[in-house]
């Protein structure tokens, strides 16, 4: 691709269709080969991960929120080896905070986000994803964590390609604090960004804080 040999030749307004469409092709191969190398990886190597990004996500929201107390924090249910923050999730209701999960109450809009009490029953969702009961309440988070297949050192973000995240936080005003969770292995030296394409405030790894943007 010609924005790997000169970077400078991107075009970040997308107005050449057919680069647009070779950035495509090469976030499918990218997702693919980021997805087979998160799935390989030993069990014991997967918690010493999580704690590590648990000790990270600890850092960062008590430097960008403070005292977490009734503050609402989004997190997600692991799917496909992304790391599995549960355990830090249940400790952060621990101390006061009050913890949601995403819901999509409808395919293609932006993502709702309903309160998860300690031991509520959850449904399976869209993708068979489990997700709060449709009478736990929809909240407004705080802090969003968006699990990423891939990420780049200016904050961008690589998802499974369904935009739920994008769409999310373009919408949301005032805007949550987003955080990016992901491997530093799946670090990439770009994403190529498109439009649609929402940068976030923070990315955390098992190596620590990787990106962050002004408070």
């Amino acid at each position: 691709m010609a924005g790997e040999v000169a970077p400078d030749f991107f075009d970040p307004l997308a107005i050449d269709a057919q680069q647009a469409l070779d950035v495509a092709r090469w976030r499918r191969a990218e997702r693919s080969r980021l997805d087979a190398m998160r799935r390989a990886l030993p069990v014991a190597e997967r918690g010493a991960i999580d704690a590590a990004l648990a000790d990270g996500l600890d850092a960062l929201l008590v430097r960008r929120l403070g005292d977490l107390r009734g503050c609402v924090v989004a997190g997600y249910w692991p799917i496909r080896g992304e790391p599995d923050l549960r355990s830090w999730l249940y400790r952060l209701r621990g101390r006061g905070a009050v913890i949601a999960l995403p819901v999509i109450l409808q395919r293609n809009v932006p993502l709702g986000f309903r309160r998860w009490e300690a031991g509520a029953r959850l449904v399976r969702g869209h993708w068979n994803i489990p997700e709060p009961l449709p009478e736990a309440p929809l909240i407004d988070p705080d802090a969003v964590l968006a699990p990423c297949l891939g990420w780049d050192g200016a904050g961008y973000r690589l998802g499974h390609g369904g935009g739920y995240f994008d769409r999310t936080l373009a919408v949301r005003h005032p805007r949550p604090l987003a955080i990016g969770i992901g491997l530093q292995a799946a670090r990439l030296v770009t994403i190529y960004p498109q439009p649609h394409d929402i940068r976030l405030d923070a990315i955390v790894t098992e190596a620590g804080v990787q990106h962050e943007s002004d408070a």
